[in-house]
C-alpha cells in the first residue's frame, strides 16, 4: 500500500518534472557546443570529440548518449529501456574561425577539472559565440591581398606583378564581405568577387608605366582568396574518418564555391576578349631563389590565416609552417626538368612531403602554444592548395569550343589539382592519426577519472529518476 500522503506526492512529481528540466537544458547546451564547432569549420571528428567531452561535464553518460552529425543539422538523443529524450539544433552560418575551435577546445576540458556549474557553462560558452573576430573588415581585406600576392610570387611573378595582384584581391574580398553583408547569395558574391578582381588584375596591364616583367601573373593570383581550402581538407578529412555523408555535403558546397568562382572568371574573358589559350597558358612554375619562397609562403599564411580568425598570438607560428610546408614542397617537387635546384619529385608528392612535416611539427608545437593541432597546420598547408590548376580545369570545361585537346588539358588540370589535394590533406591527417593514438591512451586515462570523480559527486543524469513526458490534457 502506499502511505504517503497528496503533498508528498506533489514533491516528488515537482523533482521528477524540474530534473528533466534539467536534462533538456544539458542536451540543450551540448548541441550549442557542437553547433559552434560545426558552423566555425571543424572537421566531424573534432566535433564528436569535443561533444563526448562536453557531454562527459554535463553527466551525460555516454554508453546511453547518441550523437548524429550532418552538415546543417545536429541531433543527441539520451536513452534506455524506458526512457528516450531527443533534441535537434540546425546549423546554418557557416564560416571559419579557429579561435572558436581553440577555445571550445580548451572550454570542455576546463569545466571538467574545475567543476563548472551549469550556468557558468553557458555562460562561458556566449562569450565564445559572442566574442567579435580578431581582424578588422579592412584587415582581413589587405592580409587577403597580400596572400594571393604571395601566392603570385610563388608563380613566378616580380614584386611589382605582386602588388598588382594584391591589390585586386583586396578589392575583390572586400567587394564579397559587403555583398555577404547584404544577404547576396553567397555563390553571386563569389562570382562578383573573382569577376573584378580579375578585371582589374587585367587593367594592370594597360597602366601608361610598364614596371612589370609578368604582367600576366596577377589574372593567375588575384582570386585565390577564394578557394575552399579548408573545406577541401575536411573533406577528405571527414572521408577518411567514414563520415561519409558530411564529406560529401562538404564537397559539392566546395565544388559551388570553385563553379562561382570559374564563372567569374569565365565571364571576364567572355566580355574582355582576353585569349584563353594565353590564360590557360601562364606559366608557373617558378625560378626564384629559396628566401623569396620563404617571405612568399610566410605572407601567404599569415594573410590566409587572418581570413580564418586564427589569434593573432599565432601569426608568427602560422608563417613558419607556411615556410616549412611550401620550401619543402618546392624542393621535393622542382628540380633539373625545369631548371630548379631540387628533387624533381612532381607536384603531389611535394605537397605531401610539406604537409606531413607540418603535421609533425604542429603535433610537437600544440604543447608550447596550447591550441588544437589544426589550427596551426592548415593554415600553414593553405598556401600549397592548386587553386589555379582547380579553376583552370572548370574554364576549360566552361569554354570548352569543341576544339582537339580541350579535354584533355581540363582533366589534366583536374586530376593533378584533385591528387594534389588528396596528398596535402593526408599529410595533414596521417601524422595527427598516429599522435591521437599516442595520446588517447593517457588522454582517455585522464578523462575516465575526472568523469568518475565528477560521477561520485553525483553530478551523472540517472533516467530513473526522470518522469517519463506526459500526454497534455485535452
Amino acid at each position: 500500500m502506499d502511505y504517503s500522503t497528496p503533498l508528498q506526492h506533489s514533491t516528488m512529481s515537482q523533482t521528477k518534472l524540474t530534473t528533466e528540466q534539467l536534462l533538456r537544458h544539458k542536451l540543450d547546451l551540448l548541441l550549442r557546443t557542437g553547433q559552434l564547432l560545426m558552423e566555425s569549420a571543424a572537421d566531424t571528428n573534432r566535433i564528436m570529440r569535443n561533444m563526448k567531452r562536453t557531454a562527459a561535464y554535463l553527466g551525460l553518460p555516454e554508453e546511453k548518449l547518441h550523437i548524429y552529425v550532418t552538415y546543417n543539422m545536429l541531433m543527441v538523443n539520451l536513452s534506455d529501456a524506458e526512457h528516450s529524450f531527443s533534441k535537434f539544433q540546425r546549423c546554418e552560418k557557416h564560416g571559419i574561425n579557429m579561435t572558436t575551435i581553440s577555445l571550445i577546445s580548451k572550454l570542455s576540458w576546463r569545466a571538467i577539472r574545475e567543476d563548472y556549474s551549469l550556468e557558468r557553462y553557458e555562460e562561458e560558452l556566449e562569450k565564445i559565440k559572442n566574442r567579435p573576430r580578431n581582424y578588422k573588415a579592412w584587415q582581413v581585406a589587405i592580409g587577403t591581398g597580400l596572400a594571393c600576392g604571395g601566392f603570385c610570387i610563388q608563380f613566378g611573378c616580380d614584386w611589382v606583378a605582386f602588388v598588382y595582384a594584391s591589390i585586386a584581391a583586396a578589392i575583390g574580398m572586400r567587394l564579397r564581405g559587403k555583398l555577404n553583408e547584404s544577404g547576396v547569395n553567397p555563390y553571386m558574391s563569389i562570382a562578383a568577387a573573382a569577376f573584378v578582381s580579375t578585371i582589374l588584375a587585367w587593367a594592370s596591364m594597360f597602366l601608361p608605366v610598364h614596371w612589370t616583367n609578368t604582367p600576366l601573373h596577377p589574372l593567375l593570383a588575384c582570386a585565390l582568396f577564394i578557394v575552399p581550402g579548408v573545406p577541401l581538407i575536411n573533406f577528405v578529412d571527414d572521408m577518411l574518418d567514414n563520415y561519409i555523408q558530411v564529406g560529401a555535403t562538404r564537397a559539392i558546397n566546395t565544388f559551388m564555391m570553385m563553379a562561382a568562382m570559374a564563372f567569374g572568371i569565365a565571364f571576364f574573358l567572355k566580355i574582355s576578349d582576353f585569349d584563353l589559350n594565353q590564360f590557360q597558358s601562364i606559366p608557373i612554375i617558378p625560378h626564384h631563389p629559396y628566401w623569396v619562397y620563404a617571405v612568399a609562403a610566410a605572407i601567404s599564411a599569415m594573410g590566409f590565416s587572418m581570413i580564418f580568425n586564427i589569434p593573432r598570438r599565432l601569426l608568427w607560428v602560422v608563417a613558419l609552417g607556411g615556410i616549412v610546408a611550401v620550401c619543402t614542397r618546392n624542393f621535393v617537387n622542382l628540380g633539373a626538368s625545369n631548371g630548379n635546384i631540387g628533387l624533381d619529385m612532381g607536384l603531389a608528392i611535394g605537397s605531401f612531403a610539406g604537409s606531413a612535416l607540418v603535421s609533425l611539427i604542429a603535433v610537437k608545437a600544440v604543447h608550447w602554444v596550447h591550441v588544437p593541432n589544426h589550427v596551426l597546420s592548415i593554415p600553414s598547408v593553405i598556401p600549397m592548395v592548386p587553386g589555379v590548376l582547380m579553376y583552370r580545369a572548370l574554364i576549360g570545361f566552361i569554354e570548352m569550343n569543341g576544339v582537339v585537346g580541350e579535354v584533355t588539358d581540363a582533366v589534366k588540370f583536374g586530376m593533378a589539382s584533385g591528387l594534389t589535394i588528396m596528398c596535402i590533406a593526408l599529410g595533414v591527417a596521417v601524422p595527427n592519426i598516429f599522435a591521437r593514438r599516442l595520446i588517447a591512451p593517457d588522454r582517455r586515462k585522464l578523462l575516465a577519472r575526472l568523469i568518475e570523480e565528477r560521477r561520485q559527486r553525483g553530478h551523472f543524469v540517472d533516467l530513473d529518476a526522470v518522469a517519463p513526458a506526459q500526454e497534455p490534457k485535452a
